[in-house]
């Protein structure tokens, strides 16, 4: 199995920041992408930001040029820089993995979910 452990939400004012990180560990033979979701209540889980095994990015239009999504391929962790928030990024933001496990199968999974609230 694979367990994803998710941390750094939290309450901030408008234009503040904060980083997300999600730790993926486990029965886990290589990691080809990683993302982050966000679902607001009553919404759909949209995508925020996602990465490949080689560093490709890609952005929702809503995020660009004020998140930044990495990752440590060495610790199997993927992080989300956000600045400049809006109250329009209150979230639950969810950390999502695509892997290869040890038993060579495809798996897809989910972090638990970490709240980021965006207030004055």
């Amino acid at each position: 199995q694979v367990q994803l452990v998710e941390s750094g939400g939290g309450l901030v004012q408008p234009g503040g920041s904060l980083r997300l990180s999600c730790a993926a560990s486990g029965s886990i033979s290589s990691i080809y992408a990683m993302g982050w979701y966000r679902q607001a209540p009553g919404k759909q889980r949209d995508l925020v930001a996602h990465i490949t095994s080689v560093g490709s990015t890609n952005y929702a239009d809503s995020v660009k040029g004020r998140f930044t999504i990495s990752r440590d391929n060495a610790k199997n962790t993927v992080y989300l820089q956000m600045n400049s928030l809006k109250p329009e990024d209150t979230a639950v933001y969810y950390c999502n993995v695509q892997v290869i496990t040890t038993t060579w199968r495809r798996g897809d999974y989910w972090g638990q979910g970490t709240q980021v609230t965006v207030s004055s």
